[in-house]
């Protein structure tokens, strides 16, 4: 009966280490799996070289920027900030979720797209635009916004290009600030905004700021992003003025 009893106590506990093993296992194979996504995820967040057929007045663009718009008659420019990641074609949807989690082609993507708000005209006419885009830990989509709040990277990178099917205008930088997700002194965008009231908050609380001249007759363009990929209502915003037209 001992004996028995004994086998069955020793079958039991080798039962027990097998299952500790098997979810052991399980645990390290999730684990690597979600790894290897993530990076996926990231790395297909940057502007693949198919993409990059696209970009309008440039040598890499030979597909002909008309032809992306073909495509998808959403995308309504293309950003570029020098010396950054940020090299992009904005999209425009009915609303501000529809290119959340879709990429420039329609398809289901985690990283989604770089997008101008559903309140703003098209054509960036607007005196005060706003451009939306996820940020990615590795720098991808608008993951380089945050690196604005550091004070040398800041002043390194004081411009950028906003390019349209048929103009290009040179975007200068003058500010970044850091907010949350309610700020409607930032967020509430469009033709009506207050550009006095804007600029004025922006030179109180940006982390960030440099004398470019910018006055209320310009037209002022933010690029907004989360503070970092696990902050809900963290934002930050880089500020810059459609300066002039070649």
């Amino acid at each position: 009966m001992w004996k028995a009893a004994g086998l069955a106590a020793s079958i039991g506990n080798r039962l027990l280490y097998l299952a500790a093993e098997v979810l052991i296992l399980s645990m390290l194979l999730y684990g690597g799996y979600s790894l290897w996504e993530n990076f996926r995820i990231e790395q297909n967040a940057f502007v693949s070289e198919e993409l990059l057929r696209y970009k309008p007045g440039t040598e890499s663009g030979t597909a002909g920027f008309a032809e992306l718009q073909a495509l998808n008659p959403d995308v309504k420019a293309w950003l570029t900030i020098e010396g950054t990641h940020m090299d992009y074609p904005v999209l425009q949807g009915e609303t501000d979720l529809d290119y959340i989690n879709r990429d420039v082609y329609g398809e289901f993507s985690l990283s989604g797209s770089i997008f101008l708000s559903c309140l703003n005209s098209p054509d960036f006419s607007d005196g005060y635009s706003l451009i939306y885009g996820h940020h990615m830990e590795n720098g991808a989509m608008f993951g380089d916004v945050t690196r604005f709040t550091e004070a040398v990277y800041f002043q390194e990178h004081p411009e950028g290009e906003l390019r349209m099917a048929h103009e290009t205008w040179e975007l200068e930088l003058f500010a970044c600030l850091e907010t949350d997700a309610y700020d409607r002194r930032v967020y509430d965008c469009g033709r009506e905004t207050d550009r006095e009231a804007l600029l004025s908050y922006i030179r109180e609380h940006a982390v960030q700021y440099r004398e470019t001249g910018v006055t209320a007759a310009d037209r002022i363009l933010a690029l907004s992003t989360c503070a970092d990929e696990t902050e809900t209502n963290g934002r930050v915003l880089v500020f810059g003025r459609l300066k002039s037209q070649y």
